[in-house]
């Protein structure tokens, strides 16, 4: 919390003591605007932060207005399972799949409806946004959401990789140049893993061998090899299946190193995953394939749902 500069008006975090305003933070307001750029992952936090500000505006009796923007991601494709009861958090509060191919506004007015928020809601749309739009479709300029969010393609990257960052046995190349486009450790083979990956015919990518040495975060300091991850058709590609093939080519090449090593991470991972039967799946080798079919049936449904609710 402090003073910005410029305007010297009070800025509170929602970010850290505090992830819902508090009725002092609220006292001399009489509007709550949402103005705030998402990435079109579940577990970026972003939404549910929007999700507290309507929480504390229902409790309080403030209005609340969405200015909606774009999802980088498009507004098409929709991938992973949705969060099972038992693993809702901070990165999954609730059950919405990994990619979930919504605008803030639209995911504001299905928040507000079907988890009960019921605050007082206004939602105001974009003009000339299609749903078939990537970021760059819309011309306008990237400012990084995060640190490590840098270029608006990090995001395609980021709902592959990001998934098994949390477990910290591989680099998801945070810490190095290119966050989220590369994976990797100091006992990979990186031409080896890059031809494994590039014979299981991944739609819309491609793996080249890769040398790095993060500054920083996991393995800083160490040589690692691994791959980097190169887009061929960015609306063929099915990002969420792409962590999950990576990971498993991972565990089948080097069966002697568990990506589930470090037992404090698996929590997170779950809670990223939003169930622990992946985790699980991974470990006792079943198909990709396998694993997809647990989830389609509760995709298929959120489809439905999600439908009622699209602006665009």
């Amino acid at each position: 919390d402090e003073v910005d500069p410029h305007t010297k008006l009070p800025v509170f975090s929602l970010y850290g003591k505090h992830r819902k305003p508090t009725a002092e933070m609220l006292q001399n307001l009489d509007v709550l605007v949402v103005d705030i750029q998402d990435i079109g992952i579940r577990a970026y936090t972003f939404i549910y932060t929007m999700a507290k500000v309507m929480e504390a505006a229902a409790e309080f009796d403030k209005e609340v207005i969405v200015l909606d923007r774009p999802n980088p991601l498009g507004g098409i494709a929709i991938e992973g399972n949705l969060v099972q009861e038992g693993f809702f958090s901070f990165v999954g509060m609730y059950p919405i799949p990994y990619r979930h191919g919504m605008t803030i506004g639209e995911l504001a007015k299905l928040f507000n409806r079907e988890f009960k928020i019921n605050c007082d809601l206004t939602v105001i749309p974009m003009l000339n946004w299609e749903r078939n739009m990537f970021w760059d479709d819309t011309r306008l300029p990237w400012v990084p959401t995060s640190p490590h969010v840098p270029h608006w393609e990090t995001t395609l990257f980021m709902s592959a990789t990001g998934l098994f960052g949390e477990l910290r046995t591989l680099s998801e190349g945070v810490g190095y140049t290119s966050p989220f486009e590369i994976t990797g450790a100091p006992w990979i083979d990186g031409y080896r893993l890059a031809e494994a990956l590039n014979k299981l015919n991944i739609e819309g990518i491609i793996f080249r061998p890769l040398y790095f040495k993060p500054y920083y975060a996991s393995f800083k300091g160490e040589g690692c090899q691994g791959v980097q991850l190169h887009l061929t058709d960015r609306r063929k590609f099915n990002s969420f299946l792409t962590g999950l093939y990576i990971m498993q080519t991972i565990i089948a090449l080097y069966p002697e190193h568990d990506l589930f090593a470090q037992k404090d991470r698996i929590n997170m991972f779950n809670k990223v995953t939003g169930c622990d039967y992946i985790m699980r799946d991974l470990k006792a080798g079943l198909p990709v394939a396998d694993i997809q079919a647990k989830w389609l049936a509760e995709l298929n449904e959120f489809k439905t749902l999600r439908a009622e609710y699209l602006l665009y």
